[in-house]
């Protein structure tokens, strides 16, 4: 039991966290970021390292979700509404990825870059960039 109180398990509970905060299911990983970083500031960095890498693979699962998803809209008032946001997603490409972390918006980001089939790189990178500068801002502010 004393494994559960140690760093490397409070890391990879973080990166679990952070990789399920992602994906389509509810939760957030900023409070196990904080706590682990709270408890152990000298892994600052790694936390930081993890939480990014588990949130933007967590991501990345969505993109692939929506990947799958069939690219017929349907028709009507709702196929336009969609039409409009997926025109703006395309028109600004993968960088409004840098948008990914924030709650609810993120997934659907993510979900469409899939089915667009923009190039997985470039989002996986600005998924990267823009989860990794909020975690950057959380243990700042700590």
């Amino acid at each position: 039991m004393d494994f559960l109180l140690t760093p490397e398990a409070g890391l990879w509970g973080l990166f679990l966290s952070s990789f399920l905060a992602a994906t389509l299911l509810p939760g957030g990983s900023e409070a196990i970021l904080l706590l682990v970083v709270g408890a152990h500031p000298e892994q600052a960095l790694p936390a930081l390292a993890l939480a990014t890498a588990g949130n933007t693979l967590g991501g990345m699962s969505t993109y692939v979700l929506g990947r799958l998803l069939p690219q017929k809209l349907g028709d009507g008032d709702t196929a336009r509404w969609r039409d409009a946001h997926i025109d703006r997603l395309q028109r600004h490409g993968s960088a409004l990825l840098l948008l990914a972390w924030t709650p609810i918006l993120g997934d659907a980001l993510c979900a469409a870059a899939g089915w667009l089939r923009l190039n997985w790189p470039l989002c996986a990178l600005w998924m990267l960039l823009g989860k990794l500068a909020r975690y950057a801002v959380l243990i700042w502010l700590v």
